[in-house]
């Protein structure tokens, strides 16, 4: 165990440098983030399929519990309980186009992760780093509970607890608990908890949680443990994962042909799977209807809620007693908290914001065509957290409640309608004849590989050097 407690000490060191001009300290978290029994108690798996490039390097780490996908390195961090999933990584002969110019791709993109802990984070997409773009790196980072690294390249940063970096690249940055920031590049930044923060030359949409209501979600005590209703939910069902790590071999559900259930996702009740679904691994659902073409994406819970058709739970999401009409995104983190006689109905064409809470005290029923933020409890709110889209599109300039908008609502709105398809066509949803393939039938033919650590002497807990190339 000794390598690994140095491990941990050098991580601590390497990031508290980066972030000295904050005073911030990762240290305290970290350590009560880890569990030294707990890293030696599972394995880690990497999936092993045709349509993706396969090379895996891992040395002088601890991955307990963590699953990969695509090219990946891992080198002196302790990736816990985390997804590296790379299935949308750049491919060699792909040319990045960006104004007038052409960056050709000479190899393969791959995700690179040095000096960091990451604890139960998602790592996904590709790097939007123009200047590195084929390698996806996080170098001397810290990444918190439920945190979400997407197509994000990350240096000297913290990430706190439900957070998430979307398609940019940060150096030497703090992203506070809840928060959720796509910002083209950030430099020497904090960013308060509780923070929606999306920009760039064209727009800028930005609302901030009240503190009173966040903490009441989502929080650190003061042992620097994450607290709060978020917290209390995952990890009441924390116990019904247990078993995904625990056997090898698991039962086969009854889908169609044309959807994929992940090995490591958790299906309960009576739950009905349509066509082009996919169910990513670490996804929860119980007594769900997933309609053709929708997907639930790494960490999210869709319990006893339907799903039309075509809807995207980004990564993160949760939805409960609800009912979505068809082509709705429900983006990172959200909380659609319905309750039995206080369901949650949302009407088509819907854009539900990053990290929205909707806590239902009474039944709740949004228009079709809305676009949905911040925290709403009742009906009433949806008065400061809603706005049509057709009525977005026409302006420049918008201050609704707490959140504040100005640029180009025509091409806000066109922008997410657009990442919308976007991830349907990549999921597989339009699938047909042979056609349109995407994650839903490419992932069926994985196959699932175990690693596990020494379990005596001073290297107790690090994982063997190990290279897995085909």
């Amino acid at each position: 165990m000794k390598q690994l407690l140095l491990l941990i000490d050098r991580i601590i060191s390497r990031v508290n440098v980066n972030l000295e001009e904050f005073g911030f300290d990762v240290g305290p978290f970290i350590n009560a983030s880890t569990n030294l029994a707990k890293m030696l108690d599972y394995y880690a798996s990497y999936a092993v399929t045709s349509k993706h490039p396969l090379k895996l390097q891992f040395s002088n780490s601890n991955i307990a519990a963590s699953y990969f996908l695509g090219k990946c390195m891992v080198n002196r961090s302790v990736v816990y309980k985390s997804d590296v999933r790379g299935d949308e990584l750049k491919r060699k002969g792909e040319t990045i186009v960006f104004g007038s110019k052409e960056l050709p791709l000479v190899e393969d993109e791959v995700i690179t992760i040095r000096d960091s802990f990451l604890f139960r984070t998602l790592i996904h997409s590709k790097s939007h780093n123009l200047e590195t773009p084929e390698e996806f790196f996080i170098r001397n980072t810290v990444a918190g509970h439920f945190s979400n690294i997407h197509g994000s390249t990350m240096e000297g940063c913290y990430l706190g607890v439900f957070a998430t970096v979307d398609q940019m690249s940060l150096h030497s940055c703090i992203v506070g608990e809840f928060s959720y920031v796509q910002a083209e590049e950030l430099f020497h930044r904090a960013i308060k908890p509780g923070t929606v923060w999306i920009a760039n030359e064209s727009f800028s949409f930005q609302y901030t949680y009240q503190e009173d209501v966040l903490k009441r979600y989502v929080a650190l005590d003061e042992s620097f443990r994450p607290v709060g209703l978020l917290i209390d939910f995952v990890e009441s069902r924390k116990s019904d994962f247990e078993r995904l790590f625990s056997q090898v071999n698991m039962d086969v559900l009854d889908t169609p042909q044309s959807s994929t259930v992940n090995r490591f996702a958790l299906i309960k009740g009576k739950t009905r799977i349509g066509k082009n679904v996919l169910i990513c691994q670490r996804a929860y659902l119980e007594n769900a209807e997933m309609g053709v073409g929708s997907n639930a994406q790494e960490n999210t819970y869709i319990i006893n809620s339907t799903l039309s058709g075509y809807n995207v739970t980004a990564h993160g999401a949760k939805i409960i007693n609800s009912t979505l009409g068809e082509k709705i995104f429900v983006a990172f983190n959200c909380f659609l908290n319905g309750k039995i006689g206080a369901r949650i109905d949302i009407g088509a064409g819907c854009i539900i914001m990053p990290h929205t809470i909707i806590d239902a005290e009474e039944p709740i029923t949004i228009p079709g065509d809305h676009l949905v933020w911040g925290f709403i409890g009742s009906q009433g709110d949806l008065m400061t957290n809603s706005i049509s889209l057709d009525e977005l599109e026409k302006m420049t300039e918008v201050t609704v409640g707490s959140m504040s908008f100005h640029g180009d609502g025509k091409v806000f709105v066109n922008a997410f309608r657009k990442r919308f398809e976007h991830i349907l066509e990549l999921n597989g949803a339009y699938f047909t004849k042979g056609k349109n393939r995407g994650h839903a039938q490419s992932d069926q033919s994985a196959s699932f590989n175990m690693i596990q650590p020494y379990r005596t002497g001073p290297n107790r807990g690090i994982y063997p050097t190990i290279t897995i190339e085909p």
